[in-house]
């Protein structure tokens, strides 16, 4: 919200959303159960006990839940900082306003496919995408980078492919990139709406 406005960051969310229940609804009704391993779908549960917390050790778990959560991210926003800083004071804004802005039809494919081999989260999507709007990138341009990078990360990928099956993993990226491209061209469409 803080870059973009509770109206776009509202419609990202339920658009995501969207996606993921559309999609989660496709592949249920394709019956590919034995599209995942083995290991994930024959794996036990185990109910654990839960131990009786005292509020101190409550608050001592949150705190390493907090130092840890920093750990995590504190990375990936530095270098979206640093790409963000890259392309602010570097890539001249007509470059990005070719490949990015009105006049190209397919600048919302293109910023999907080059979220793919990124890794980051979406903490480290946001100085990217502040960087991208302030160069004259279009809106659903800069949202289906960011989706991308989150959803379709190769990393992310490569991980996912250990827990399914080649077909299903076509499948989810397919839907994934056909919902995340029909979302890009929607928020391009209504950006003078919204913005």
């Amino acid at each position: 919200m803080s870059i973009f406005g509770w109206k776009v960051a509202v419609l990202y969310v339920l658009l995501g959303l969207v996606i993921a229940v559309l999609g989660g609804t496709m592949l249920d009704k394709m019956h590919l159960e034995d599209q995942v391993e083995e290991y994930v779908r024959h794996g036990q549960n185990f109910d654990l006990p839960q131990e009786q917390l005292r509020p101190s050790d409550r608050m001592r778990f949150a705190w390493q839940q907090v130092v840890s959560t920093v750990k995590k991210v504190t990375s990936y926003v530095l270098i979206g900082v640093g790409i963000g800083a890259i392309i602010h004071n570097w890539i001249p804004e007509e470059f990005i306003v070719r490949i990015l802005g009105n006049d190209n039809p397919f600048g919302v494919i293109l910023a999907t496919l080059a979220g793919i081999p990124m890794y980051a989260d979406i903490f480290g999507t946001i100085p990217i995408a502040q960087a991208l709007l302030s160069k004259g990138a279009l809106l659903g341009v800069v949202l289906s980078f960011m989706m991308a990078v989150t959803t379709l990360s190769l990393p992310s990928l490569i991980m996912l492919a250990k827990a399914v099956k080649p077909k299903l993993l076509t499948l989810f990226v397919v839907i994934c990139t056909a919902g995340i491209i029909l979302v890009g061209y929607f928020f391009n469409a209504i950006q003078p709406l919204i913005v």
